[in-house]
């Protein structure tokens, strides 16, 4: 697919390992300027200097824990008061260990409702005016 996506920002969440990082260098690669948004941040500086450059775009990183909603929109409200418009959100996180649901503990399910759903909300009320 070719899709130009120059002059915009994507805030990717969950962006150090799997299927939030591949988004990370994908969308890059399509010209999109990255924010990183995960809880390593040793691991998001060396993405940050691994994702595509070539539409003289620029990545950079935001470090928060999703099992804290409240950091989460902290750091994206600090964020956003001082950046220009973000143009594409990727809500991404980790989730609740595999297994089957039967086996799982109910803090599991906790934990994956607020970094899901509750640190999005904050997210979103950030970015929206």
């Amino acid at each position: 697919m070719n899709v130009n996506l120059t002059g915009k920002t994507a805030v990717v969440c969950g962006s150090t390992k799997g299927i939030g990082k591949a988004i990370a260098y994908e969308l890059a690669s399509m010209g999109a300027g990255i924010v990183l948004f995960a809880r390593d941040r040793d691991a998001m500086k060396k993405i940050t200097h691994e994702l595509d450059t070539s539409a003289g775009q620029e990545h950079t990183y935001l470090k928060a824990d999703f099992r804290f909603p409240e950091d989460v929109g902290e750091v994206i409200r600090e964020y956003a008061s001082s950046a220009g418009s973000v143009h594409i959100l990727v809500n991404n996180s980790g989730g609740p260990p595999p297994g089957t649901a039967f086996d799982a503990h109910p803090q599991d399910f906790v934990n994956a409702f607020l970094q899901h759903l509750v640190s999005y909300q904050h997210i979103v009320q950030a970015l929206v005016p």
